[in-house]
């Protein structure tokens, strides 16, 4: 993906260097470095294990590393000194599990952070969770609580719950994995249309058909290593035996 005005590539907006991460003698991350460019979709595929899902975390600092560099929207995420509020204001995340507060309406899940992190007024953070709600296909769950939503929705509401905070960045892990494929289905359209709309994201899949048809970089991890990147027609003619044998499983 090009900038049509000079020909170059976007200006990376995450950007790991030599990442390394163990959790006591366990090495899980061994020298993770790729780039995601403003606007684009990049998707992180490998076998259970492989350290798709650590990466994920280290770049919202829900981990942090032990060697190595990540920058992520200007924010130096491995320094000592991270604002962590800021970050997480730039950085969206979505998780396999909804997360949402079971004793709260799906429009108080919503206007939780907006009010008590950026001090948005409540009537405009009201406006802003429909907004977002209608956004996801949800315009009419506003009064709703989570046990009264399928899990498709539910995960729906914790996509526009992220996009609440306006982040400059979307990551996704494995959102459609506890999902029937119905439900997956749905979830997915809400992506495609925030990929379309330009939204950079970092996803963790195990959607290889999703994955072929809205990343522009496919990130193969392979025992904590990045073992194969490429767009995603890689996909379809892998160089490895290893992602030859990862896609051919249907993993």
């Amino acid at each position: 993906m090009l900038n049509q005005a000079t020909g170059t590539p976007p200006d990376p907006v995450v950007t790991l260097r030599d990442v390394h991460k163990s959790f006591g003698p366990l090495k899980v991350l061994e020298g993770v470095s790729f780039e995601v460019p403003r606007g684009t979709v990049t998707a992180i595929i490998g076998r259970s294990g492989s350290g798709k899902s650590t990466a994920l975390r280290c770049i919202d600092r829900f981990e942090t590393i032990d060697r190595g560099e990540i920058r992520v929207c200007g924010h130096r995420v491995d320094a000592p000194g991270l604002d962590l509020r800021r970050l997480r204001q730039d950085v969206g995340i979505v998780f396999q599990s909804y997360n949402l507060f079971p004793h709260l309406t799906i429009e108080q899940n919503i206007t939780l952070a907006p009010t008590a992190v950026k001090g948005m007024p409540r009537a405009e953070a009201r406006a802003l969770a429909a907004e977002v709600l209608a956004q996801v296909g949800l315009g009419d769950k506003l009064q709703a609580y989570p046990e009264q939503l399928s899990g498709g929705q539910q995960q729906r509401a914790a996509i526009a719950r992220s996009l609440a905070m306006r982040p400059k960045v979307m990551l996704f892990d494995e959102v459609t994995s506890a999902l029937d494929p119905e439900l997956t289905g749905e979830v997915l359209k809400v992506i495609e249309v925030l990929a379309a709309s330009g939204m950079t994201m970092v996803m963790v899949t195990h959607e290889m058909g999703f994955a072929r048809g809205i990343a522009d970089e496919v990130v193969f991890m392979h025992r904590g290593r990045v073992h194969e990147r490429g767009p995603a027609a890689m996909l379809e003619a892998p160089t490895t035996p290893e992602l030859r044998q990862f896609v051919g499983s249907g993993l």
